[in-house]
């Protein structure tokens, strides 16, 4: 019987040393140097600083910011890893006129 190699769900290996942004199950965000992963998306990031979140209203950035430093993500609770290059914020084209 062939032995299976186990293979990562994402290849992070191009983002290494290169800002990413992480969005976590619960909405929070962080964006930092991605220094390391393993095949379940545990990440390590470095220079980390989490994006705060208005507490009235969870899917608007306040523009606050915490720094963290370095940290070690689970995979878990990882649900998005986006490269800062190239990222920009647009208008939602669904939402409501007020």
């Amino acid at each position: 019987m062939a032995e299976k190699k186990q293979s990562a769900v994402l290849d992070l290996s191009k983002h290494i040393d290169q800002k990413v942004r992480v969005k976590f199950t619960g909405g929070r965000e962080v964006e930092g140097a991605l220094k390391g992963f393993d095949t379940l998306v545990n990440l390590v990031l470095d220079d980390t600083i989490e994006l705060m979140r208005d507490p009235d209203d969870p899917y608007k950035l306040t523009g606050d910011q915490r720094t963290l430093g370095l940290i070690v993500a689970r995979g878990t609770a990882v649900t998005l890893v986006c490269p800062c290059d190239g990222m920009a914020e647009i208008a939602n084209p669904f939402a409501q006129a007020e």
